[in-house]
């Protein structure tokens, strides 16, 4: 009778394992400042005539000993990349970019994992 019940908890035990293994984006996210280490102000686009820069914020949750990656790209070129190593099972890792009024238009920001296989992406629009 205690047979069935262990192999259930194994089971779950591994399936839960697994799956949480690689952990996950919590939160990704433009934001036009960091107080405390966390953002400001969530924005999807912001005027050329106000802000010369931004923050591309993540928190991440049970990934701790990977590394993640934010891509910055626009117009299908990267033009900014940074590797966070994850030391704790809650991480918050940002970057931010100075941008000049001749780079308007749409920006990405991809979050990869150490295969750069893409976790997260986001844009925001430079006006």
């Amino acid at each position: 009778m205690h047979l069935p019940l262990k192999s259930l908890v194994l089971s779950a035990a591994l399936a839960y394992s697994g799956s949480g293994y690689a952990g996950e984006i919590s939160r990704a996210l433009f934001t036009i400042g960091i107080d405390n280490r966390e953002p400001v102000i969530m924005v999807d686009s912001i005027d050329s005539s106000s802000f010369t820069s931004i923050s591309f914020f993540t928190e991440l949750a049970d990934m701790s000993g990977q590394t993640v990656t934010h891509q910055w790209t626009y117009n299908d070129k990267v033009m900014f990349e940074k590797s966070f190593e994850v030391k704790a099972a809650r991480w918050r890792v940002w970057t931010s970019k100075t941008l000049i009024p001749a780079w308007k238009g749409t920006w990405t920001v991809n979050v990869l994992d150490d295969d750069r296989a893409v976790l997260s992406s986001k844009s925001f629009e430079y006006q």
